[in-house]
C-alpha cells in the first residue's frame, strides 16, 4: 500500500469499465476525477473490467488499477463485475467508495456492512432506455429505490436528475456535474485522411442506441437539402438490429467512421464541424455534448431539459426527423449565425470545469470518511407526487409492487413519513463550485 500524505484518503471508484477511458461518461468521469484526486495525494483505486487478452497496467495517471473479469452478457456484465469488485474491496478496505450506476445497488449492503461509507452516482433514468425489455426496465426502477435506501449519499450530474430523486423519493443528492474539456488549437491536419475539410461537414458522435436518436438524425439529414456530408462516429455492442436500421436510412452523403479511438482526430472532428448533432435523451450530463461545446461546435440537440440546461439559447433543437432537416437547412443557409451559436456554446462551457468537479468529489469523500452524512436515509418508497419522469401508467402498478417487495417501508408510517418529508422540501443538494454545477437558476442539463 503506498504511503499517504497526512489527511489523504483511500478512495475506491467502482462500477465502471475503468480506465483508460475509452467508452462513456462514467469512464471519463473516473479518469478526470481520479487523476486529480491522485495528484492531490489521495490513494485512488479504480476497478477495471478487462478481458483475458487486454492489457492490464497496474497504474494509470497516478491511480492504482485492479483488473477483474465480467460475464459477457449485456444484462449481467456490469453487475457481475461490480460483485467481484466489491468482494475484493471487502478485503482491501478504503476510507470512502464511489459506486457508479444505480444498477449496482444490490451490492451496497455488503459495502456498508464492511463499514465502508459509500456514495452512488445514479446516472440518468436507465429504465427509459429502449434496449431494456420489461424485466430490465422493472429492475432499474427497483435499483433506483435501493440506491436511495442503501447509499450514504447520492450523486446527480444534472439538475433534472436531482429533481427526479427529490420528487420521486424525497431524497437529497449531491449535484456534481461533469467537466467540459476545452479544445484549443486542435488543428485540422488529420481531417484530410478522412476526406474532410474545416467547416465542411456535420457531425454525430454517439453509441447506436434508440434513446440516442442516431436513426432520427440520419433520417432527418437524408430528408434535408444539406450540401455538406454527415459524419457519424460510433457503434454499439449488442445493437445489430438498430445499427442496420441506422445504415438503411442513410444516403450517399452519410459517412460512417465507426469508433474513433484517436483522441487527436476526435478533437479535430469536434472543433472543425459545421454543426454537431446530439440525440441523447435519457442520461445526465453527457460528455459528448460537453466536448462539443468545449470545442465551440454549433449544436443541434434533441429537445429535452437535460440538453437545454447545457446549451440554453446557443442550441437549435429537434424532436423529429423533420426538425433535423429544418435545422440543418437553416444552419447551412446562415453560416454566420451558426458560427455565433458555437462561440456562445464555448462561453457556456466555462461552467463545467473538471478541477471544480474533482473538488466536489473530494469534499464528498471527506464527509463520507468522517461519517458526516445523515444516519437516517429515505425509505426508498416512491412518493408518486412529482411530475418528473413518471413511467407509463400501464406498467406502474407492477413496478410499484416490485419496489414494495424489495424495499419495505421504514416502519408502519414509512410511506406517510416520506410524503411528509416531500412537503418539507428536502432537495438538499450540495452545490459544487459554479463551474461544476452551474448556477441553479439558469436552465442547464444532461447526459448519455
Amino acid at each position: 500500500m503506498p504511503r499517504r500524505r497526512s489527511g489523504a484518503l483511500r478512495i475506491a471508484l467502482v462500477g465502471t469499465r475503468g480506465v483508460p477511458a475509452r467508452y462513456g461518461g462514467f469512464e471519463t468521469a473516473v479518469e478526470e476525477v481520479g487523476r486529480r484526486l491522485a495528484e492531490d495525494g489521495h490513494d485512488v483505486v479504480v476497478y477495471c473490467r478487462t478481458t483475458a487478452d487486454a492489457p492490464r497496467p497496474a497504474e494509470h495517471l497516478g491511480m492504482r488499477l485492479v483488473h477483474l473479469p465480467a460475464l459477457r452478457r449485456r444484462s449481467l456484465e456490469t453487475l457481475s463485475h461490480t460483485g467481484l469488485s466489491v468482494l475484493h474491496l471487502l478485503t482491501h478496505r478504503v476510507d470512502a467508495a464511489i459506486v457508479f450506476n444505480a444498477a449496482n445497488a444490490p451490492w451496497l449492503p455488503l459495502v456498508r456492512a464492511a463499514g465502508i461509507p459509500v456514495a452512488t452516482h445514479v446516472d440518468g433514468l436507465e429504465w427509459k432506455r429502449a434496449k431494456w425489455g420489461g424485466i430490465g426496465k422493472r429492475y432499474y426502477r427497483v435499483v433506483e429505490a435501493l440506491s436511495v435506501r442503501w447509499s450514504d449519499a447520492l450523486i446527480a450530474d444534472a439538475r433534472g436528475i436531482a429533481d427526479y430523486y427529490r420528487d420521486e423519493f424525497a431524497a437529497p443528492t449531491e449535484l456534481i456535474a461533469y467537466g467540459a474539456p476545452k479544445i484549443d488549437a486542435a488543428g485540422s491536419d488529420k481531417l484530410a485522411g478522412a476526406g474532410l475539410t474545416e467547416r465542411g461537414y456535420h457531425l454525430v458522435v454517439a453509441r447506436f442506441e434508440p434513446e440516442n436518436h442516431v436513426d432520427v438524425i440520419v433520417d432527418g439529414y437524408r430528408r434535408s437539402g444539406a450540401e455538406l456530408p454527415l459524419v457519424v462516429v460510433g457503434s454499439a455492442p449488442y445493437a445489430d438490429d438498430y445499427t442496420r436500421r441506422v445504415h438503411s436510412l442513410a444516403d450517399e452523403r452519410v459517412r460512417f467512421l465507426g469508433g474513433v479511438w484517436d483522441q487527436e482526430l476526435l478533437d479535430q472532428l469536434y472543433a472543425n464541424c459545421a454543426t454537431y448533432l446530439h440525440g441523447h435523451s435519457v442520461g445526465g450530463t453527457n460528455p459528448s455534448l460537453l466536448r462539443a461545446i468545449g470545442a465551440g461546435a454549433a449544436t443541434i440537440a434533441y429537445d429535452v431539459s437535460f440538453n437545454r440546461e447545457v446549451l440554453e439559447t446557443s442550441g437549435r433543437y429537434f424532436s423529429t426527423a423533420e426538425d433535423v432537416a429544418t435545422a440543418l437547412t437553416a444552419a447551412e443557409a446562415d453560416p454566420a449565425r451558426t458560427r455565433k451559436d458555437g462561440k456562445r456554446a464555448r462561453l457556456l462551457s466555462a461552467r463545467y470545469d473538471w478541477d471544480h468537479v474533482a473538488q466536489g468529489y473530494a469534499q464528498l469523500c471527506r464527509r463520507l470518511a468522517a461519517r458526516d452524512v445523515p444516519r437516517s436515509r429515505p425509505s426508498g418508497v416512491r412518493l408518486r407526487l412529482g411530475p418528473a419522469a413518471q413511467p407509463e401508467p400501464a406498467t406502474r402498478p407492477e413496478q410499484a409492487a416490485d419496489v414494495a417487495a424489495l424495499v419495505p417501508a421504514a416502519g408502519p408510517a414509512g410511506a406517510a413519513d416520506a410524503r411528509s418529508r416531500r412537503h418539507r422540501a428536502v432537495s438538499a443538494e450540495t452545490t459544487p463550485p459554479p463551474a461544476a454545477a452551474a448556477d441553479a437558476d439558469a436552465p442547464r442539463a444532461a447526459r448519455s
